[in-house]
């Protein structure tokens, strides 16, 4: 007897939360109805209580979910997802809709979600691209700009990269020597740019950690990056989830073995403190340490850094650029050898530029095109935004949270709602693009979308191209990428013929992209070069 009524407590209790969860998810659902004032609601699909829209978001490639759910319920604009009992998600899916949230209202649209896996791993959102928006914000984005990632800084690395692009190059050379089944272009550019930006942060010291082990380090962060714990959508019952399923604890393993690499770089670079070593420029790490050693508590920029900030920023530096970098570049290899005659186009202009200066190529640094030719390669240039307009470094920017209530577009949107902007969505858009989903980098040359660069700063008037994102929280370091992306790629077409293996035809060459926070090619990227 004590037994059922042991069980008749259970399922009267069972019984009770399953009707208090659809209780709040009829009140949620009532509420969100109408937002007040009789101000109208963003489009959404139907939600089931309690999870609400996440069972529709499905695994992988996100941003392509999000673009037929937006079609679907949204009129491709604009969509409100709920994730789990109370959490809206707002996606911007079109040019006008991103003008309005990342220029017109940018300054209601600044904020970030704190989310579980960036807290554990990133010393509580301490960096720059996931902590909160205010003052300290502010003043540690305006180290990174002035400081890391501005014009003379990005030049004073030229010898760095001529260094690492000449090496990529003589790997290609030899590859290609011994025949075989083809260079694999994917493997040899990620190494290349992983020790531009490795040297870029840290210099030649890291302390003795392996430089393998630390990129592998950096890709499990990157992966947890991309995770939806479970207590960012159900705060009661999340943390439990996450603990049970060991999210938890790989986040605290992985942001242990960052804090370690970090912590023996910085102790390296505190003990050669004034030593110029070979005379290779200054790293990132260097200029960071010389603002939490300034006396008069961080000169111009007003903020003193500590520890935790060099390595949040550091972080920032591998996260947002070896990725992003290094696929760029396969993006666009891919897409020109998919698209020969324009592949001819683009090595016609670079050669005719490289001869007209005289370059030759020859000596240990096999360097055919210089940096400061880059310039006069229109055509190039083009080509690589055409890429990335197809195929944007992070397909959906990093979310935004609104720190106020406001109205988007007639809509009502309440404060500490996410706000997602789908810059793959955007980039293909019939209504804005003509033939939106062909490879023609001429739209960026002679068309429409002349003279449109990449970045989305203060003064982007064009949004219908954001692959870095725009305003306030754009990417800082686009000039830093870009340099290297246009340097690697104009010698490469440059200095060989490219063409697919074993006589493979175009039609049977895929272009499929990967999943991920910024995907890749699904399968390495294999090419026969031939010496120019």
């Amino acid at each position: 007897m004590a037994c059922e009524v042991q069980l008749g407590y259970a399922n009267m209790l069972v019984c009770l939360l399953f009707l208090a969860s659809c209780l709040l998810a009829a009140v949620w659902t009532f509420r969100s109805s109408d937002g007040g004032g009789g101000v109208k609601q963003i489009p959404s699909p139907p939600a089931l209580p309690f999870i609400g829209n996440l069972h529709q978001l499905g695994k992988g490639r996100l941003h392509r979910t999000l673009h037929d759910l937006a079609r679907r319920h949204g009129g491709g604009e604009l969509l409100r997802l709920r994730l789990g009992p109370s959490s809206a998600l707002v996606v911007v899916s079109s040019a006008p809709t991103a003008e309005a949230v990342l220029r017109h209202q940018d300054h209601v649209f600044c904020g970030r979600p704190q989310q579980r896996t960036a807290m554990g791993a990133l010393y509580g959102c301490r960096d720059v691209a996931f902590s909160p928006y205010g003052e300290r914000w502010r003043r540690l984005r305006r180290v990174a700009a002035s400081r890391l990632l501005a014009p003379r800084r990005v030049d004073s690395f030229r010898a760095l990269r001529e260094h690492e692009v000449a090496s990529l190059l003589l790997r290609v050379a030899h590859d290609a020597a011994r025949g075989g089944d083809g260079v694999d272009v994917s493997a040899l550019v990620v190494r290349m740019t992983n020790a531009v930006v490795s040297r870029a942060a840290f210099g030649r010291r890291l302390g003795g950690v392996d430089a393998g082990e630390a990129r592998e380090t950096i890709a499990e962060l990157a992966d947890l990056l991309e995770t939806i714990a479970a207590s960012d959508v159900f705060p009661w019952l999340g943390r439990v989830v996450d603990w049970a399923t060991g999210l938890d604890a790989r986040t605290k393993r992985t942001a242990r073995k960052l804090d370690e690499v970090l912590e023996m770089a910085l102790r390296d670079h505190e003990r050669s403190r004034g030593d110029d070593g070979d005379g290779e420029a200054r790293d990132f790490m260097d200029d960071l340490l010389s603002i939490v050693n300034d006396d008069d508590g961080g000169g111009e920029h007003g903020y003193k850094l500590d520890r935790i900030d060099v390595k949040g920023l550091i972080l920032d530096m591998f996260i947002a650029g070896t990725d992003t970098i290094y696929k760029t570049i396969e993006w666009t290899m891919a897409e020109l050898i998919k698209n020969p005659a324009e592949m001819a186009k683009v090595q016609a202009e670079v050669r005719h530029v490289a001869r007209a200066q005289g370059n030759t190529g020859e000596g240990d640094d096999a360097i055919f095109v210089k940096e400061d030719q880059l310039g006069k390669m229109t055509l190039l240039r083009a080509a690589i935004k055409e890429a990335m307009r197809l195929h944007p470094p992070v397909p959906l920017l990093v979310p935004r949270e609104s720190i106020q209530d406001t109205v988007l577009h007639g809509y009502h949107v309440p404060a500490g709602t996410r706000v997602m902007i789908n810059a793959w969505a955007i980039g293909r858009d019939a209504a804005t693009w003509e033939n939106a989903g062909e490879f023609r980098p001429e739209r960026f040359v002679h068309g429409d979308a002349a003279g449109v660069e990449y970045y989305g700063g203060k003064d982007c008037h064009d949004f219908r191209f954001i692959p870095f994102g725009a305003g306030r929280r754009g990417c800082p370091g686009v000039a830093f990428g870009t340099r290297l992306v246009e340097f690697a790629l104009a010698n490469m077409v440059c200095r060989f013929d490219w063409e697919l293996p074993d006589g493979q035809d175009l039609e049977s060459f895929e272009v499929v992209e990967s999943t991920g926070l910024s995907p890749g090619l699904v399968n390495p990227l294999v090419l026969v070069a031939k010496p120019l």
